[in-house]
């Protein structure tokens, strides 16, 4: 009998050689394979896990042996990920970080364009919350921090993966009218679930991503003020999570902002400066290093 990563994988083999389709034929094998591995036993918690890997596992090899593009995949499995787990009664939000998370994962180790699935990822979790009626921000949210977490090995050959994946979550927000502050929060927490150490390569890994939000936020005009000081938020939250210091985590996060804002311009730095130091969610929240002010960039 054929695994339901197999039967995923021959089902998209088939309809997009067939039609060349991929978002819609993606979301019908997914939320069909779902619905088919979880309806009726009893522990929908527990096979969820399991069978989100092997779906994830079996969209990315199909796409890829028809040569189809992996980030549209990505966004048709988040959206059938949402609209199966809602129908067999299961926790729809959980599946959508557990599925980015995996996705990720696969398109990383295929040689994929991670960043691309991000942006892709966080427009499906977005327009799939919408399509079944769960929260839009919890669900950026987990697919913020699933992307983070699926680009794996937080250490220095992840920087500029991760900086690359936080700017595609932020874009694709973007795209689909999400809250940027939620991808930014999502972000940082992705980082700290899977960080082991705040004081090293992790403190780094964090400035890299806030930075990258920063800059991403300009980009598509948004508050980076706001996103910046969501991005504090989701570092306190996620070191309190994982046993971490979180006034450390806060630090090099606020860091990272300001030093992405003051590559923008002088307005930009002073705005994000202003927005992520002093206390916040309790915690003081102190940055170490001083920046300089660019005179001659034009922020949005």
């Amino acid at each position: 009998m054929p695994s339901l990563g197999d039967t995923v994988k021959d089902s998209i083999v088939g309809t997009v050689r067939g039609t060349g389709e991929i978002v819609n034929a993606v979301t019908e094998a997914v939320s069909d394979s779902i619905v088919t591995a979880l309806k009726g036993t009893g522990t929908v918690g527990k096979t969820l896990t399991g069978a989100v890997a092997d779906v994830a596992s079996g969209v990315i090899q199909g796409t890829s042996q028809v040569g189809g593009d992996l980030g549209k995949a990505t966004k048709g499995a988040v959206i059938g990920t949402l609209k199966g787990t809602k129908e067999v009664g299961g926790e729809a939000v959980d599946a959508v970080g557990s599925t980015v998370q995996s996705l990720i994962r696969k398109t990383r180790d295929v040689g994929g364009d991670v960043a691309s699935g991000a942006r892709q990822a966080m427009e499906g979790a977005i327009e799939g919350a919408a399509r079944v009626g769960v929260s839009g921000v919890d669900a950026i949210t987990a697919a913020a921090a699933g992307a983070i977490q699926g680009v794996g090995n937080i250490g220095t050959a992840a920087f500029t993966t991760t900086a690359d994946v936080a700017r595609g979550l932020i874009q694709g927000a973007s795209n689909v009218g999400g809250d940027l502050g939620s991808a930014a929060r999502g972000t940082i927490l992705g980082v700290l679930r899977g960080a082991t150490d705040v004081g090293g390569q992790t403190a780094d890994t964090l400035s890299a991503a806030a930075g990258s939000v920063v800059k991403a936020t300009a980009e598509v005009g948004g508050n980076i003020a706001a996103t910046a000081k969501a991005a504090v938020e989701g570092a306190i939250q996620g070191a309190k999570e994982v046993g971490l210091d979180a006034a450390e985590a806060a630090s090099a996060t606020a860091t990272g902002a300001i030093k992405g804002a003051g590559d923008l311009s002088s307005a930009s730095l002073e705005q994000v400066q202003r927005a992520v130091t002093g206390v916040i969610s309790g915690v003081k929240v102190v940055v170490k290093e001083p920046f300089k002010k660019t005179e001659n960039r034009v922020t949005r």
